[in-house]
């Protein structure tokens, strides 16, 4: 069951999850640190974190800086990526020293290292975080992923999960995602998961009567989760701690960006996850 993640009041979603003490972790929203008479603004208004979106330039810096304070890291020490709705998986460490010249193409980030922040970049896709519980002959790990329908259906998460020692010691956490009731597909991403995995049919519901016919043309439309095909795929790789999910980026405006509602000037949201 996915339950929603409250909102403290520097506007962030602190994920409720067993980790251990020194792993921290959050996602941004649109008003994070914002004033509370601004959330009906659309747009680039609010608190975006891509530079990549048309939103100017110094204020997106600005936001940056703003959260890396609120965190206690150096805006060097967060490991921003150019996702690219892949399966590449790289270092944060690697990623943060990429900081000066261009972002590594990658859609995962994972590490060992204490104070350097995996990060994810959302407007719709599913963000979702790892940490494990390691016993004694395990290193504490962090890790990053973003799991859009591409990098879900070609194990994005899988892989990310991989680089962990021991699966059944690794807990996960899914922030802010497009609701199924607004996220329709055309029958050639039903496919690509079906195929995947039969039990990837239950994320599924059908859109019109060709999908209803379970027509294989490409005329069948299907309403599909992010929230039940990510849970699919981690319990298949051997995580039963799942939490967060329930949210929708369209429906929660006040809150989320969303590519889907607002299209091109939408901004991102930011998931992120370090060791103190």
């Amino acid at each position: 069951m996915h339950l929603k993640t409250e909102i403290n009041p520097e506007g962030l979603l602190i994920p409720d999850w067993p980790a251990p003490n020194k792993v921290r972790a959050l996602c941004t929203t649109r008003i994070s640190f914002q004033p509370a008479d601004t959330a009906a603004l659309s747009g680039y208004a609010l608190f975006n974190l891509a530079l990549h979106v048309g939103d100017e330039s110094d204020k997106v810096q600005a936001h940056r800086k703003q959260l890396a304070d609120y965190i206690k890291l150096s805006e060097r020490d967060i490991a921003w990526l150019e996702q690219v709705h892949g399966t590449a998986l790289v270092t944060a460490e690697s990623a943060c020293q990429s900081n000066d010249t261009k972002p590594l193409q990658a859609d995962a980030s994972i590490t060992a290292e204490s104070r350097k922040a995996c990060t994810i970049m959302t407007a719709d896709c599913l963000p979702v975080l790892f940490c494990n519980l390691p016993g004694q002959d395990e290193k504490q790990l962090v890790a990053a992923a973003h799991a859009g329908w591409r990098g879900l259906a070609s194990g994005i998460l899988s892989k990310t999960l991989s680089r962990f020692p021991k699966p059944e010691h690794v807990i996960a956490w899914l922030g802010p995602a497009i609701s199924q009731k607004h996220f329709e597909v055309g029958h050639e991403v039903y496919r690509a998961f079906v195929e995947k995995n039969p039990h990837n049919k239950k994320a599924f519901i059908a859109a019109n009567s060709a999908a209803q016919q379970a027509s294989l043309t490409h005329e069948a439309k299907w309403m599909a989760c992010l929230y039940t095909l990510a849970t699919i795929e981690l319990q298949a790789a051997g995580i039963q701690a799942i939490y967060g999910g329930g949210h929708c980026t369209v429906e929660e405006q006040n809150l989320f960006y969303s590519y889907r509602r607002d299209g091109a000037r939408s901004g991102r949201m930011a998931s992120l996850i370090f060791m103190e």
